[in-house]
């Protein structure tokens, strides 16, 4: 590949945005509704154009495809026994809302207060909430709470099943209410997610934001663009160095560079361009633009712990394997966009505390009427559910940091997990609430036996034992380049309260890793609403 970017003409634009994923296809999008304002979009996959990603329940096939997947992996985790997690990202327009589970969830209103405790003014809830309902286009209309007309299509799960049924009536014997809509006034509670569909497809920001923006004449996007560097002068961003094939090119940017490459995507484009921890650096060969020891480090993600149970009765896995039925599910989904097709990556959930002082929710369960090893693989033979269960607010941090100067290098991605005693108890406390659930008179029917954890393991000891052997990820990476004030609360900021990187100028992070603690719940919503804020601040400069 030749390096020589000379011999290509130099492109401009006002805006150029690095990464088309969640958030950067909205920043695109609400940028370029100025005409005024020339908007060039990089995304290192390709044109979301495979079928699957469409269909909701067509992560099975997105995820762990080098195609539409990143296919990351983290480096092998002490606490997990040794063990290196796949850790999905998306690699397409869309990015992970491409290849998610469609999971609506917002977060508690505390996760923003508490942003704004840190010193990130505009941040607390009251601030944050007209953005996401500026985002929505809410199926079930107009409220206080929820809005209609947005980009981003909200609707209600359009399949129910009996043992989904008998988990949120289960959760209700043990103290967790009913909640119907945990993106309102509370959280806690049990009932069917949302999904950002429509009409049972998938609503990406790619699709809901990014298709009808590229009608216009001054938003270009451009894929299979694999960013290399920001071009810095000073301390200034003045373009983006990438490469399409073997073609090195180079964009210049009049107003801002943007980075939208998420959690793994954007500290890596940091430190590949001099600015992160000096030491870092140095080791790996790269020359020094700013020192800046927080990029890659607050790396926080939901640790999930997944129980899986033989069940009585014939779940989806019975229905997937079986041709004739298998084809029955398929032609449901053609005739109404309806059936098992039309779900996503869960179907129930529960928010609850594991202890009774908390003043709100500490872990969430997700509910599936089905088992499998994991996503992307065949599901299991026998009939069986999986209720998996995450802490919510994990203390334990990690890091991606560049292992060498080479752009196509994947970082060392070290999440750290279950680094802190109460990380530790919060996980055998959620196992332990797993099966007071699953006692319960109303799932009792449906249960024959436990195969993860195994109902072997019974002491504190041997469950926290069993959860190193069975933790997964849940695929919500965030905090990498963490916002707040210089003299702050929170140890070595990289972005301030605007999402402007200190010490730099004309630079930005506007995705999942400016989130200085990761939120309540499923990432995805709170992404796309820091991209709807970031566009108006943006805007309004």
């Amino acid at each position: 590949m030749s390096d020589n970017p000379s011999k290509h003409p130099v492109i401009e634009a006002d805006y150029v945005i690095a990464g088309a994923g969640s958030a950067g296809c909205v920043l695109a999008a609400r940028l370029s509704e100025d005409p005024q304002r020339r908007v060039i979009l990089l995304e290192a996959g390709g044109e979301d154009s495979n079928p699957w990603i469409h269909v909701p329940v067509g992560y099975f096939k997105t995820m762990h495809n080098p195609a539409t997947d990143w296919c990351y992996r983290t480096e092998p985790e002490a606490a997990l026994n040794g063990r290196s997690l796949d850790w999905p990202r998306g690699k397409v327009l869309g990015g992970s809302s491409s290849i998610n589970g469609l999971l609506y969830v917002r977060g508690q209103a505390q996760d923003f207060d508490h942003w704004r405790q840190l010193g990130n003014r505009g941040w607390s809830f009251e601030d944050v909430l007209p953005y996401f309902i500026k985002a929505e286009d809410q199926e079930r209309g107009a409220s206080s709470w929820h809005g209609v007309g947005g980009p981003l299509a909200i609707s209600d799960m359009r399949t129910r099943r009996d043992v989904c049924d008998a988990f949120i009536a289960g959760a209700e014997e043990v103290g967790i209410p009913r909640n119907d809509d945990i993106n309102a006034e509370r959280q806690e509670g049990a009932g069917y997610f949302q999904l950002t569909a429509r009409k049972g497809r998938r609503c990406s920001t790619a699709r809901g934001y990014l298709r009808p923006a590229r009608r216009r004449p001054n938003l270009q996007v451009i894929t299979g663009a694999h960013v290399h560097r920001i071009e810095i002068e000073g301390k200034r961003a003045v373009g983006v160095r990438y490469s399409v094939g073997n073609e090195i090119h180079i964009v210049r940017a009049r107003a801002e560079v943007i980075l939208c490459a998420g959690a793994i995507g954007s500290p890596q484009i940091l430190q590949l361009s001099g600015i992160g921890a000096a030491q870092l650096l140095r080791d790996r060969g790269i020359d020094i633009v700013h020192d800046l020891p927080g990029v890659g480090e607050n790396l926080q993600d939901h640790l999930q712990l997944r129980s899986v149970y033989r069940c009585t009765r014939p779940t989806l896995n019975d229905e997937v394997n079986n041709p004739l039925r298998k084809m029955m599910i398929g032609l449901r989904y053609i005739l109404d966009r309806s059936g098992p097709m039309s779900m996503g990556a869960s179907q129930v959930y529960a928010f609850a505390r594991t202890r009774l002082e908390l003043d709100a929710p500490d872990v969430q369960f997700h509910f599936q009427p089905l088992s499998a090893d994991k996503p992307g693989e065949g599901l299991h033979r026998f009939s069986a559910f999986t209720a998996s269960v995450c802490q919510l607010r994990p203390e334990s941090r990690g890091s991606i940091r560049i292992k060498h100067s080479d752009p196509f290098a994947y970082p060392a991605i070290e999440p750290n997990y279950l680094a802190t005693d109460l990380d530790r108890q919060t996980a055998i406390a959620g196992i332990r609430l797993t099966r007071e659930i699953v006692e319960s008179d109303a799932m009792r029917p449906f249960v024959e036996e436990e195969l993860l954890p195994g109902a072997q393991a019974r002491t504190d000891e041997e469950l926290l034992a069993a959860a190193r052997d069975i933790a997964q990820t849940i695929y919500h990476p965030v905090g990498t380049c963490a916002m707040g004030p210089k003299t702050g609360p929170l140890p070595d900021p990289v972005v301030d309260e605007a999402l402007r990187v200190h010490g730099m100028g004309a630079l930005r992070v506007v995705d999942a890793s400016v989130m200085p603690v990761i939120t309540s719940g499923n990432t995805n919503a709170p992404t796309i609403m820091i991209a709807e804020k970031a566009a108006d601040m943006i805007r309004s400069r």
